[in-house]
């Protein structure tokens, strides 16, 4: 009934040439479209879906799957006829709902939203496809990744446009907390994402720590200088600030504000303090992280903030933040959001425009401009570490000894698109390490592994794949998983039991979970000299129930300890140890390694049953363990 009514009166007004708000048009606009009967009531505790959108249920059988289509019409789009960045961020952030609350199974609210790098632009007529799903759930929160691509349906051809993951929570009733199902992961795929999907979460809660460690190694004096003889423009100049009422259409079913329209609302204003200083239209290139630190209600006013941090030869991050109060200006503003975002400025062939540069305001403005570099460098280095494959990952990554992080090849880096490869930099800690870990577990999660060879308690399987051959050795242990990984982890103890080892030097205590030792093989190289590692050694205890414990190892670099001409230096690009508890006293040890070429010859002998060397070495490595599980015990009670 209020469908026809008001089709009547725009009828009726338009008959009497008189002007329709923009509000009515644009609800119009956005309620009509794709839909021609009566919503249906929703039922307790299901999201309102996006208008227009067509959202259903994956057809590979996944039931936390979501796919939903939009058409891009004017309305969704820039001056430049462009989807609107802020529009898109609705749709992704609408989708990944859905999907959190098909697994939650009550409503679920956004926490966070980590980076987005936006690869392409969406015109109008194209359509917009988005399918999210839950990677993995936690015990209240849930990982939901999201794809976007767009579809052209006069030329039939398709492209990416971006990945991002969100975290959702979810909302039981008042003074109660939820307890999520665990997500039993089906395909190779899923097993990969739910398998990192508790790295991503390490690397996110770090995060905070790795920029405050980078601004504490960096220089504290900021220079400021010119590009083409133009003056650095006063950041101030850019500054923005607008007020947003939260009106019902903004909120969920709960009465709070859509997380999607607080993203459109910042990226409005940050374009806005964008232009301002290059006076031109900008793009949007990234987003860093989104937290949501509390929610705003229908009703609430919503104040968003934007300034330019600072700006790049080529690109400019501006900091946005949005604050929530009511109707009493009395009550002090509620802190929802902050968040940051990379523009660009291109020329009519594409190519980025030099920028500015920024001259920052005393006290807050110089911090807010030293910390807009610290940034731009560990987006680039998780852009590097997150979205690179493994084949373009070099064997020996770089790492400085004395500030505890790694380099960042600019060659490796530059593979990486669409963003700029960094010059070779630190690259902290943490997206090494995460780099390590996830390798293995990427590794781990593959399908088409073929049992080669079995003796005994013993299985060899081997995994063929484009330049890698990787082998898998297995056997069930008398031990409790926790100890097998207490003495696995160890590589100064490998020598007890691996006959390839002569020798393991501690060279670096990172933290707790991660060290680099020196390795000293007996094994001959074809230079008839021994070879020599630098391995970075990073363990991982169960993250939830059904998790193996990951001891992940990999080459790296380090100045104290260049090749020397006494050995042939050796590299290793993945390989460990993954340890499934199978009861309180038994376990299931299984050792990886991606091959390198001048390891294939030693693996192709065992698989080919010439040698039994792999076999007569996990032997070796059941006896150590149960030798020693009682000796660790001891230890443990003495400590």
């Amino acid at each position: 009934k209020a469908t026809l009514l008001l089709s009547r009166c725009l009828l009726k007004m338009v008959k009497e040439n008189i002007v329709v708000p923009d509000e009515i048009l644009n609800f119009c606009c956005n309620g009509f479209q794709g839909s021609t009967s009566p919503p249906r009531a929703r039922e307790p505790g299901e999201r309102e879906e996006a208008p227009g959108a067509m959202a259903s249920p994956s057809p590979t059988g996944n039931p936390t799957e979501v796919q939903m289509s939009q058409l891009v019409l004017p309305c969704h789009t820039n001056h430049r006829g462009e989807l609107s960045t802020g529009q898109l961020l609705k749709w992704i952030d609408t989708a990944a709902c859905l999907s959190a609350e098909r697994h939650a199974g009550c409503p679920c609210v956004t926490a966070s939203m980590d980076d987005i790098y936006f690869e392409h632009t969406i015109s109008v007529g194209q359509v917009v496809n988005i399918k999210a799903k839950v990677n993995r759930a936690f015990n209240s929160s849930m990982e939901v990744g999201i794809q976007v691509s767009y579809e052209d349906l006069c030329s039939g051809k398709h492209c990416s446009i971006c990945k991002a993951y969100a975290t959702f929570v979810a909302q039981g009733p008042p003074g109660s907390k939820v307890k999520l199902k665990p997500l039993t992961p089906q395909t190779e795929e899923e097993k990969i994402e739910h398998s990192i999907a508790a790295e991503r979460r390490r690397m996110r809660l770090v995060h905070k720590e790795t920029l405050k460690d980078l601004l504490t190694r960096s220089p504290r004096e900021t220079e400021l200088e010119t590009r083409d003889g133009s003056a650095a423009v006063p950041a101030e100049k850019t500054r923005v600030e607008s007020v947003e009422l939260v009106l019902p259409p903004h909120a969920n079913h709960q009465g709070n504000t859509f997380g999607g329209q607080i993203m459109a609302w910042m990226e409005n204003v940050a374009t806005i303090a964008a232009s301002r200083l290059c006076h031109a239209h900008p793009t949007l290139r990234a987003i860093e992280m989104f937290h949501f630190r509390g929610p705003s209600q229908v009703g609430d006013r919503l104040v968003l903030k934007a300034i330019v941090n600072n700006a790049f030869k080529n690109s400019m991050e501006v900091g946005v933040c949005a604050e929530a109060y009511g109707q009493e200006m009395s009550i002090s503003r509620r802190h929802i959001n902050s968040a940051f975002m990379t523009f660009v400025v291109l020329d009519q062939e594409g190519r980025p425009c030099t920028l500015p540069m920024v001259a920052p305001e005393p006290g807050d403005g110089v911090r807010r401009y030293r910390e807009a570099s610290a940034r731009k460098k560990i987006r680039l280095d998780r852009k590097y570490v997150v979205s690179c494959k493994q084949t373009e990952v070099p064997l020996s990554v770089p790492w400085d000894q004395s500030n505890k992080v790694g380099c960042c090849p600019a060659g490796v880096a530059a593979s990486c698109p669409p963003l700029p490869a960094p010059d070779v930099s630190p690259l902290p800690q943490v997206y090494l390490s995460y780099n390590n870990v996830s390798a293995l577990k990427t590794l781990v999660a593959k399908a088409n592994w073929a049992l080669a060879r079995e003796k005994e308690k013993v299985r060899m399987y081997t995994l063929e794949e484009d330049k890698f051959l990787s082998f898998r050795i297995e056997m069930s242990v008398r031990i409790a998983a926790g100890r097998a990984f207490s003495l696995l982890s160890d590589l100064r103890r490998r020598h007890e039991w691996d006959s390839h080892y002569a020798s393991a030097e501690l060279v670096q205590q990172v933290d707790d979970d991660d060290m680099i030792y020196h390795v000293v093989s007996q094994t001959l190289s074809h230079e008839n000299k021994p070879q020599d590692f630098v391995i970075l050694a990073s363990r991982r205890k169960p993250c939830s129930k059904g998790d193996p414990y990951v001891v992940a190892f990999r080459s790296v670099t380090l100045p104290t300890h260049p090749a020397s001409a006494s050995f042939t230096r050796g590299e290793t690009l993945c390989s460990g140890f993954c340890i499934w508890p199978e009861s309180e006293e038994m376990s299931k040890v299984a050792y990886y390694n991606q091959a390198t070429p001048g390891y294939l010859n030693y693996v192709t002998t065992n698989v080919a049953g010439l040698s039994s060397n792999f076999c007569a070495t996990f032997e070796a490595c059941e006896k150590f363990l149960l030798k020693n599980k009682e000796d660790l015990i001891v230890r443990l009670q003495d400590l």
